[in-house]
């Protein structure tokens, strides 16, 4: 379980370039942070940017703490500010990504990734980040447990945000968020298009250069 999260943790991380601004959520997005290219700036709704990787075991410092209470490490130039601070600069657009784990994504870029049946998982600062920020990508493992389809054409759940996911990324593939649909852009090494497919609830469009 843990080197398919990895995987999906790692080909996020190709994402971004020196220059850019990201907010990564818990979970999955969590573990973006130990692969990122250097002078990519990290942020968290709590209060900080210019985060690294989580620090060697022994290491830890209780005054550095991501939005999941996770320990980080702080590279030079690192700011610390309030969270009203940190969420100007999430309402201001000033974030390149956020990246964020779901429980649902449909077909039309809605999310929802905070509420399902008798379990409350937190909204946190979800709803800002997906409104703020230029591009929104979802990490995460393409089913739920026993297989059922977390990519639909309609979300079930309660929504975190409306059309604004653009990007999904799970151990199969690399699907974009189009206005005409869910295009499937990358297979995973090893991975075939029908068990993609088969694993997805939704209409995916072939990409004609599909890697």
């Amino acid at each position: 379980m843990t080197d398919i999260k990895e995987k999906i943790a790692r080909k996020v991380a190709g994402f971004f370039k020196p220059g850019d601004v990201v907010n990564l959520g818990i979970g999955i997005p969590t573990m973006v942070g130990n692969y990122i290219e250097d002078g990519v700036w990290l942020h968290t709704e709590n209060g900080l940017v210019g985060y690294g990787p989580a620090p060697e075991p022994g290491a830890e410092s209780e005054y550095l703490t991501g939005a999941g209470a996770q320990f980080l490490t702080a590279y030079p130039g690192a700011a610390a500010f309030d969270s009203a601070t940190s969420f100007a600069i999430v309402r201001g657009g000033h974030l390149t990504a956020t990246v964020l784990g779901a429980l649902e994504v449909d077909e039309k870029g809605n999310l929802a990734n905070w509420s399902r049946p008798g379990v409350i998982v937190g909204m946190g600062g979800a709803m800002d980040l997906v409104n703020g920020a230029k591009d929104v990508i979802i990490a995460m493992e393409h089913t739920a447990r026993g297989g059922k389809h977390k990519i639909l054409e309609s979300c079930s759940l309660p929504l975190t945000g409306v059309g604004v996911v653009t990007k999904i990324v799970t151990e199969l593939c690399v699907i974009q968020v189009t206005g005409e649909g869910l295009v499937l852009q990358e297979l995973s090494e090893g991975v075939t298009l029908d068990e993609v497919l088969e694993k997805t609830g939704a209409r995916l469009i072939v990409s004609e250069t599909l890697r």
